[in-house]
């Protein structure tokens, strides 16, 4: 598939700070730093507040999701995801740039980017490297938050895109797609737990940790690269395809891996492990250390 049919599904820090300093962040294009921590570590709006891309919005992923849900981070309705992306000056129209300060490079942001997809904006990129590597490179930043004019943003949810607790468990009997889990293969094995979670994995899943499409610096790997990593882990890119992590959020690095190499509708399992182990008969939750308590 050609590059120019898939979108800007990443962007250099290069190429942002010369809009930034050309003064194009505004209706036509938002920078929304998409960053989260766990509260006892990192606080993602105070470090938003200290030093943040100019023109940038605090994307807030505690604000935009079902809180209605006892699963973390579920997806919003469309609706609520207008209204508050509307809020941050985003319309139907505008090219989104979202990154976040993870040490890693990249860790919140797809989320966001899969976020946008499914709720039908095409417009929409992954800062390559993160805020970690925009700040190396010496780009500006700067403590000033800006106000964005409100925006009409149009929603409508692509059920192509995401799956349900119903659909994975129809899938372990039927095969209809696969699934790879994006959490690290202690979690997804089950020999470590995950978050206070036993863990484990759905049956017939493949494991592939998310950081594995990262270099060591955090920016994305070769789309070359990226293909290989597929292939050895007998992942067929033709066909069906649903990432799966612990709340939603690493399987999304999973889909934007596969969208570099023309993959473009890759779904994601939006409750992921927190709800599958909650939710999941016994025998669909695979552990070898179940196995060899037995």
């Amino acid at each position: 598939m050609a590059p120019q049919v898939l979108g800007r599904a990443l962007v250099t820090a290069k190429w942002l700070s010369e809009a930034v300093r050309a003064g194009r962040v505004g209706p036509s294009l938002r920078v929304l730093d998409a960053s989260w921590y766990p509260p006892q570590e990192r606080n993602a709006r105070q470090e938003f507040k200290e030093r943040h891309i100019p023109g940038a919005s605090f994307f807030d992923i505690e604000e935009c999701r079902d809180k209605a849900s006892p699963y973390d981070f579920m997806l919003p309705s469309p609706s609520h995801f207008a209204d508050y992306v509307g809020r941050l000056g985003v319309g139907s129209d505008t090219h989104v740039v979202v990154y976040d300060g993870d040490e890693l490079g990249t860790w919140y942001a797809p989320r966001a980017w899969w976020m946008f997809r499914v709720f039908g904006h095409k417009e929409v990129s992954v800062l390559n490297g993160g805020f970690k590597n925009w700040v190396k490179e010496g780009h500006p930043v700067t403590a000033e938050v800006s106000q964005p004019e409100p925006a009409v943003f149009k929603a409508k949810l692509n059920t192509v895109l995401v799956k349900t607790f119903e659909e994975m468990i129809q899938n372990v009997g039927s095969l209809q797609f696969q699934v790879v889990d994006s959490r690290p293969e202690g979690r997804f094995r089950g020999t470590e737990l995950d978050q206070g979670l036993e863990s484990g994995h759905i049956p017939g899943s493949v494991n592939i940790p998310f950081h594995s499409f990262l270099t060591e610096t955090g920016h994305e790997k070769s789309i070359e690269e990226i293909q290989q990593i597929f292939r050895e882990k007998e992942v067929d890119l033709s066909k069906p395809l649903t990432a799966t992590c612990r709340k939603g959020v690493t399987a999304c690095h999973i889909a934007l891996a596969a969208y570099l190499c023309g993959k473009r509708d890759v779904a994601v399992y939006d409750g992921s492990w927190s709800e599958w182990f909650h939710r999941a008969p016994p025998r669909y939750k695979v552990s070898e250390l179940k196995r060899n308590k037995a």
